[in-house]
């Protein structure tokens, strides 16, 4: 039991410690982003070795090591992403007149290549540990991943919470993709999926030998998803998800990060048409 708080306690500090940094160094003055994103770009090297170096092991160490190089990796994916590095071939905000499909086209267009970007680390990563018997870091990203599709229909179907105070200003155009609504009939789905899924982990982690790698794997990846339950919570309740990383948001006096104008997100909010798929920071969720 010990172990298992202390892999929840891990996974969590991880979570909220990596997404604080990211928030950090994307709230420094522009100039400095070369430097962050070589040092990342190390850290995604070294993480790439890490996750096959202890893709044959099933120790009790190398599934944290695998774990935290999965959080890693998607750490460099969303720092990419909003220094604006990576993105997509639409860098403009959503014509006032466009509408239905094509208001989906342009959306989906602003994170295209940040997509495809993750396919490929997918594809790689499966073949870094393929046939090997420690794939937590590799199901940790995909968790991430597909928690990080579920938070962008969500978002283009509508949630209360648009957190955009996480957006920085480079990328200001995406918020007249976003929807303000009170919920949508996906999310119910969603969190009850993530949830159910959780559960089964937990299950399979209570089951497991005592203080063995497929316990402390399977309550890494249990807490990893509940985080990003919790995560979608915060789209629909009145909580400041800021609240969490306030100390990463306002520690630059030159911080990138900022509101949208409030004629810009009251004119999003007046249309009427469907809104098209963005992309919520994804917090190592």
């Amino acid at each position: 039991m010990q172990l298992m708080l202390t892999a929840i306690v891990f996974s969590t500090f991880l979570w909220w410690f990596s997404t604080g940094i990211i928030f950090y160094l994307n709230a420094r003055p522009v100039h400095t982003f070369r430097w962050s994103m070589l040092a990342a770009t190390l850290v995604l090297a070294a993480a790439l070795y890490g996750l096959w170096a202890s893709a044959a092991s099933t120790t009790v160490s190398s599934a944290f090591v695998s774990f935290s190089c999965g959080l890693l990796i998607w750490g460099w994916h969303t720092m990419s992403y909003y220094m604006g590095i990576v993105t997509g071939p639409r860098k403009a905000p959503c014509p006032a007149s466009c509408s239905g499909w094509m208001r989906f086209v342009y959306a989906a267009s602003t994170g295209l290549y940040h997509e495809l970007a993750i396919i490929v680390t997918v594809i790689l990563m499966a073949w870094l540990t393929w046939d090997q018997p420690n794939q937590v870091g590799l199901w940790s990203f995909i968790l991430l991943w597909l928690m990080h599709v579920s938070a962008k229909l969500n978002v283009f179907l509508g949630v209360r919470n648009l957190n955009i105070e996480f957006i920085p200003k480079r990328l200001q155009y995406l918020t007249t993709y976003f929807r303000q609504a009170p919920m949508n009939l996906l999310f119910p789905f969603s969190v009850t999926a993530g949830t159910i899924i959780t559960v089964l982990l937990t299950q399979q982690a209570m089951n497991a030998e005592a203080a063995s790698f497929s316990e402390v794997g399977f309550i890494l990846l249990a807490s990893l998803l509940a985080l990003a339950v919790i995560e979608h919570w915060f789209m629909i309740l009145p909580i400041p998800a800021e609240t969490l990383w306030r100390w990463s948001l306002n520690s630059s006096k030159s911080s990138a990060v900022s509101r949208p104008s409030s004629d810009t997100l009251s004119s999003s909010r007046r249309r009427d048409a469907d809104p098209a798929i963005t992309s919520l920071p994804e917090h190592q969720g």
